[in-house]
Order: structure tokens, then C-alpha cells, then sequence
């Protein structure tokens, strides 16, 4: 090429002139990618070392021993050494009471920075079953049905009983449906049978009318007092409640009375009752019949007794005493009704 050639020599020019372009480009990128690269880490030093020195300026405490300390108390604890409390969780555990610390993380006698977060695992205590129904139950049944539940069977001891058969279940602690921790003892009474000569035993006259409590205190010779309910569910006439209860052992200095209902009746008719009938099944032994009436407030037991296998249940409550009624056989539900 040579200055002759004027158009050879123009394009030489421009291609230079886009190659110095190129060039400069390149290097006004590299300088700035170098600029920002030194501004990052003079940023990230600076900064990590105010961190630093503000960390070093708190000053060193010792965590304090919070486990089996409430809420409250264990984050009060925290506050007065400046430190701060985050629940990780909760955890079941026999050994440690609800609702305290169960575990702490730093643990206690570390010694930490100001500020510090421990953070706190806190105990629901043993976990909880509920009680089942064992009464009626033979003993063996019983045992199988509390082993099934993960609890565990406490003393046995025996009583006579007018009603259950020997080895069935009369009374137990705690009580049906109560919520318990795991492995706790659950005590028995079980049935030893009618009783020997010279031995009496209270009735039951729960659910059955003033007039047969009448007859027997007549014929045994025992005084019965009576008292009212006019708020009761049940029709006139029938015994509510009684004491000693059923099956106690009686001499003639026991004091006996009866709570009997005093509602007054709707007529001559029973239009204005609901009747509650239940048949127990033929087949196998005793049975725990219990009957539950459920309204808007809540439920109240109407009924409960050891009753033979094919015998009747017959009461009258008024409508509108409750909504539904519950029957449960041995603890188990086996059938709900509308009062209607």
C-alpha cells in the first residue's frame, strides 16, 4: 500500500482508528473492574473489622443455669447478664416438670460475649393417655386393656359385691377418661362375689323409684333419709343419688340417704318425656352400662352400673334436658341418640 493508493490508505486509517477504539475500551473496563474490586474489599475489611471491634468491646459473661427454671424466671435470668432467649422447641420428658427448661444451648458456665442468643428446649412433662373404662371388666381383660394404653397396673383388692360376678371390676383410680401421664398406676377393686353370712351391703337404687328404697329400709330394719332435687332431669320419684354408694359394707349405725327427684310432673301423661330404653346383649358376661346426656354446656352422666348380660335399662328424662344421649358398654361407645 502507499499514499498513491488514497482509498487503500483511508481504510487502513479507520481500521486503526477502531483498533486504538477496541483497545481503549479494554482498558477503561480493566481499570474499572480493578477499581470496584479494591472498593469490595476495602468495604468488606472495613466493615468486618468495626464487627469486630464492636464484638470485642461487649463484654465476657457466664450463661447462667436456666434448666428446670419456668419461662418467666429462666428468661429473666438471661436478661440480667444481658444475654438474649430463643425456644428452640418442646420435647416430652418424665423426669422434668411441665413447662420448665428442659435444655439450654450454650450450656451453663460458658462464657460468651454480651448479647449472646441460648437457646432453650422446654419440657411438656410425661406424655399423656387417657384412663379406659374398666369397670365390669373381668381382671384379665382389665389388665390387657391398661398394658394397651401404656400404663400400669397397681394394687387389687378385693370387695363383695350384690351385682358383679366374682373377678369383674368394681371401682378403679383414676377414674374413666381422666388424662394421666404414661406408667402411671392404675388401683382395682374387683368383684369377690356375694357376701357371706353377716355381711350387708348397700343396694343400688340409682335410677329406680323413692318406693323401693321405702320397702327394703321397712324389711332390713335400715333408716333411709330422703332429700329433694326439683331441678332434676328424671321424673318424679326417682332416686338421683345415694349414700354410701352401691356395694358398701353397712352396719346399723351407717347413716343412708337418698337424693330423690322432686320435678314436677307435665300431667297424667308422660307426653313430655323422653324415654330412654337399652337392652344388653345376650351374649357374654356382666356388662358396665353408661349412659351420658349432652347439651350446649356440656354432659352429665344419668347412668352407671354393672348390669347382666339380656337385662333392660328403662328411665324417663324430659325433652329439652339434652340434646343427644351417649351409651357407652365397657367404655367403648356404641350408640348416640337424638332426645327427640
Amino acid at each position: 500500500m502507499t499514499l498513491k493508493d488514497p482509498i487503500k490508505f483511508k481504510n487502513a486509517v479507520s481500521q486503526y482508528k477502531y483498533a486504538l477504539f477496541d483497545y481503549s475500551n479494554l482498558i477503561f473496563f480493566v481499570k474499572t473492574g480493578i477499581s470496584a474490586l479494591v472498593l469490595f474489599f476495602l468495604t468488606y475489611f472495613s466493615f468486618s473489622w468495626t464487627m469486630e471491634s464492636v464484638i470485642h468491646q461487649r463484654k465476657e459473661v457466664l450463661v447462667p443455669d436456666v434448666l428446670g427454671r419456668s419461662v418467666m424466671t429462666a428468661l429473666q435470668l438471661l436478661s440480667e447478664n444481658d444475654l438474649a432467649g430463643k425456644i428452640e422447641g418442646f420435647e416430652f420428658n418424665d423426669s422434668v416438670p411441665i413447662g420448665t427448661v428442659l435444655r439450654q444451648n450454650p450450656e451453663a458456665g460458658i462464657t460468651v460475649r454480651e448479647g449472646k442468643i441460648v437457646k432453650i428446649v422446654f419440657s411438656q412433662g410425661g406424655e399423656s393417655v387417657f384412663v379406659p373404662n374398666l369397670v365390669g371388666l373381668p381382671l384379665r381383660n382389665a389388665e390387657l386393656m391398661i398394658r394397651q394404653r401404656q400404663l400400669l397396673l397397681g394394687e387389687v383388692s378385693e370387695s363383695y359385691s350384690l351385682k358383679a360376678g366374682k373377678g369383674a371390676v368394681l371401682f378403679q383410680d383414676p377414674k374413666p377418661e381422666t388424662s394421666v401421664a404414661k406408667n402411671t398406676l392404675v388401683q382395682v377393686v374387683v368383684s369377690a362375689g356375694k357376701p357371706p353370712e353377716g355381711i350387708i351391703l348397700m343396694p343400688d337404687f340409682r335410677q329406680k323409684k323413692a318406693d323401693e328404697v321405702r320397702r327394703w329400709s321397712s324389711e332390713s330394719g335400715f333408716k333411709a333419709e330422703e332429700k329433694e332435687d326439683e331441678s332434676s332431669m328424671f321424673s318424679y320419684g326417682t332416686v338421683i343419688e345415694q349414700t354410701p354408694p352401691p356395694d358398701s359394707v353397712i352396719s346399723a349405725d351407717t347413716m343412708i340417704t337418698v337424693t330423690v327427684s322432686a320435678r314436677e310432673e307435665s300431667g297424667s301423661s308422660t307426653e313430655g318425656d323422653y324415654r330412654v330404653h337399652y337392652e344388653v346383649s345376650q351374649s357374654g358376661s356382666q356388662k358396665n352400662i353408661r349412659i351420658v346426656a349432652v347439651f350446649q354446656s356440656g354432659q352429665k352422666e344419668i347412668f352407671n352400673g354393672i348390669r347382666d348380660s339380656g337385662s333392660k335399662i328403662d328411665f324417663t328424662i324430659p325433652y329439652g334436658s339434652a340434646e343427644k344421649i351417649r351409651i357407652f358398654v365397657n367404655g367403648i361407645l356404641v350408640e348416640e341418640r337424638p332426645v327427640k
